[in-house]
């Protein structure tokens, strides 16, 4: 058997490539809208050779990270420091079987706990997308989480400013650095769609 010129492609079988206006066939696989999940892998793009080379060109995987989980996914260790499932202190909190007339309803608890978890990190994922990669890291530098809004953003603002100002600590000029990346982050998060 001759071996195929692309790796990764798939026989067509039908497949349309879906990038609009595009009538080649869909022979080469592209991550979809539904990331994996408890309920499956999640689901494709089939794309055309030139379709799907556009579509790893403008690829990023640290997207909607910031600078220190970036730099932590890049570690050579990354992924080891956490605890396996079986030595978690909370590993004994499985549904236990003799809570259950059916043993279906205990799987059907499981699968309601996995689920609100994982919604949970979709809402958490939403709440990222409100905010440029500069204003998540505007907000880290102002101590602000995710779900902030103006209010808050101001009243953070002026508890920083008043904790570095060199008027309020004495004349110490020390903290003028962080006092400017806090000026200039709520400079920028004012101005942020998310705020408006």
């Amino acid at each position: 058997m001759r071996p195929q010129k692309f790796h990764g492609r798939y026989p067509s079988e039908g497949r349309q490539c879906a990038a609009p206006g595009c009538s080649e066939p869909g022979e080469y696989r592209a991550p979809g809208s539904e990331g994996p999940s408890f309920d499956g892998p999640g689901d494709w793009r089939w794309l055309c050779l030139d379709h799907v080379r556009e579509f790893n060109a403008g690829y990023d995987w640290f997207e909607g990270m910031t600078a220190d989980e970036i730099l932590a996914a890049q570690s050579p260790i990354a992924g080891w420091e956490r605890e396996t499932r079986a030595f978690r202190p909370g590993a004994g909190a499985m549904p236990r079987w003799a809570d259950f007339d059916d043993p279906l309803d205990a799987i059907g608890a499981r699968a309601s706990e996995i689920r609100g978890r994982a919604q949970a990190r979709q809402a958490s994922r939403e709440q990222a997308a409100r905010f440029t990669a500069r204003e998540r890291e505007a907000l880290s530098v102002m101590g602000l989480g995710l779900q902030a809004d103006r209010a808050e953003l101001r009243k953070r603002y002026s508890v920083l400013v008043r904790r570095y100002h060199p008027d309020r600590n004495g004349g110490d000029r020390s903290h003028e650095a962080l006092l400017q990346r806090v000026v200039e982050a709520y400079q920028l998060l004012r101005g942020a769609a998310a705020f408006a």
